[in-house]
């Protein structure tokens, strides 16, 4: 052993026989147990010493406030514990390798976030005349000019605030398209297949289409001869996710297209997983009328934790004049945006207030010219080339749903768990105490025990090695037996197993303060 790196303080042995450790903190280690915010206040105390408002008479009209808001009164040192170690208790993709599949936990470079922050960008507002802002109307267009390349179509919508809400611009794009036809009446049903992302057919329900599934054959990918047998006149539109939620690219997805455009349909991809062809295939190409971008998954921008996302929706030639308003265009004085229906007649409309996220623009536009469209496609590679590089180094000892190789993410059953006692949850709670964010599991929905690993291009082979061989031994330790193990875990979390069924069902969301500390009433 290295003398510099300290002594062994207990032997093995004896380290095996120790019982598991309880602290009379509830801390364990540096993981410090912390109490909500509202817990920890105190009357009379602030961090901060506010000078006494003027007296102003009130314009509340008896509405102003009778008591205390209940604010918690904390010292300056204790709001900063407080979101720190809250911010300790997050998992991220800063923190380690995050293998979540389907929602591509992407490395987000600190060189977006410094562009997103120059003041012209951070401090722009959506009511400033154009020509005070022809900065960001220009990376808009810019922004634009990259996906419609890339994508190959001719217009774009940039307005859409998440992936679900792109799919909904683009589906009632396409229920414009068939109302201008004069056939909303009769083309009511919408294909979606299995392997779809679920958002698709739940937005095909909500604009008023009825959703008819297609079932995948048995490697994993749409049923063509059972779409043929759906295909009808009253076919508005396939919803397709490509590459599809197990992992794989559609490989008749040019026949597909073929086939509903000659039923008088349209063709919607499901573009949250273009992370896996960006720079290699154009879906113009491929015959899509629209598709929405995450920008998350493909562009590098925030993902989750609430925050404004952004859905951009690239439209074919055959849905573009019906593009929502706002939408930028070119004249003599520069850069301008169509606001109204009333200027763009066959437009869908407005979807909602203004333009679209500035700040995600900024982000994701940094990333492209960073990269360039060598980089992107290698970014692509990267991803695919990760993917099957855990597969590859899995498919001995966990048992792979579909054979041959995968896109950017892999996709893995429970029949390797069969007779040994443990669950999917069981492993994933395992994987937990070993300091990893479980993979996406139970979905897709067509493949039982589903675990679906994503790593995404930014991981190194040391990373995918470590990832790799902990996993190896999680499933021999549940092959050699050791369900309680997996039933006890987590063991090194600040919380134990929770009841998820009734925290879903029935959520505390309001912190009621305990009746022992309320005031007593006077006698």
């Amino acid at each position: 052993m290295d003398k510099s790196q300290g002594r062994v303080t207990r032997d093995a042995a004896e380290t095996a026989a120790l019982p598991p450790v309880v602290t009379a903190s509830g801390h364990r280690g540096l993981v410090m147990d912390e109490k909500l915010i509202f817990e920890q206040g105190v009357e009379g105390r602030c961090g901060v010493d506010l000078p006494e408002p003027p007296p102003v008479a009130s314009r509340l009209g008896g509405l102003e406030r009778k008591g205390p808001i209940g604010l918690p009164g904390l010292s300056e040192p204790q709001v900063i514990r407080h979101f720190t170690r809250l911010s300790q208790k997050n998992f991220a993709i800063d923190a380690g390798l995050y293998p979540l599949g389907s929602c591509t936990m992407k490395h987000n470079p600190r060189l977006n976030e410094k562009m997103a922050r120059l003041p012209g960008f951070a401090d722009v507002h959506p009511l400033q005349p154009a020509s005070t802002v022809q900065g960001a109307l220009a990376v808009m267009d810019e922004l634009s000019r990259w996906l419609t390349t890339l994508t190959g179509m001719p217009a774009v919508a940039l307005s859409p605030g998440a992936g679900a809400h792109g799919e909904y611009c683009g589906m009632v794009a396409i229920r414009a398209a068939i109302e201008a036809r004069g056939e909303a009446a009769t083309r009511k049903r919408v294909l979606v297949p299995e392997s779809a992302h679920g958002t698709n057919p739940a937005t095909a329900a909500a604009i008023g289409f009825d959703v008819d599934p297609i079932p995948a054959e048995a490697g994993g990918r749409v049923d063509v001869a059972a779409l043929k047998a759906k295909l009808g006149p009253d076919v508005a539109a396939i919803m397709l996710t490509n590459p599809n939620t197990c992992g794989l690219f559609e490989a008749e997805i040019v026949e597909i297209a073929r086939l509903v455009r000659e039923a008088g349909g349209y063709f919607y991809c499901d573009g949250a997983n273009f992370n896996a062809i960006a720079g290699r295939v154009r879906p113009a190409d491929l015959g899509i009328d629209a598709m929405h971008i995450n920008l998350h998954k493909t562009f590098s921008t925030p993902h989750g934790g609430g925050g404004p996302g952004s859905g951009p929706v690239v439209f074919s030639a055959r849905l573009a004049e019906f593009v929502p308003v706002p939408y930028l265009v070119r004249d003599g004085e520069g850069l301008s945006l169509v606001e109204h229906k009333a200027d763009a007649p066959q437009s869908l409309g407005r979807l909602k207030g203004f333009h679209g996220q500035m700040g995600m623009f900024v982000r994701a536009l940094t990333y492209m010219l960073s990269h360039g469209a060598d980089g992107i496609r290698q970014a692509s590679n990267d991803a695919v080339l990760n993917a099957n590089y855990v597969m590859a180094r899995l498919q001995d000892v966990m048992t792979p749903s579909f054979a041959g190789p995968c896109m950017h993410e892999c996709l893995f059953d429970d029949r390797f768990l069969k007779d040994t006692g443990v669950t999917t949850l069981d492993f994933a709670k395992a994987m937990i105490d070993e300091g990893y964010h479980p993979m996406t599991m139970y979905f897709p929905l067509v493949v039982h025990g589903a675990m679906l690993i994503e790593p995404t291009e930014s991981e190194t082979k040391e990373s995918l090695d470590l990832f790799v061989d902990t996993m190896r031994a999680l499933v021999e330790r549940a092959k050699a037996g050791e369900v309680a193990y997996f039933r006890a875990a987590p063991r090194l979390t600040p919380r134990r197993r929770l009841d998820e069924t009734r925290a879903a069902r029935a959520p505390v969301l309001r912190w009621k303060k305990p009746v022992s500390a309320l005031p007593q009433a006077a006698e």
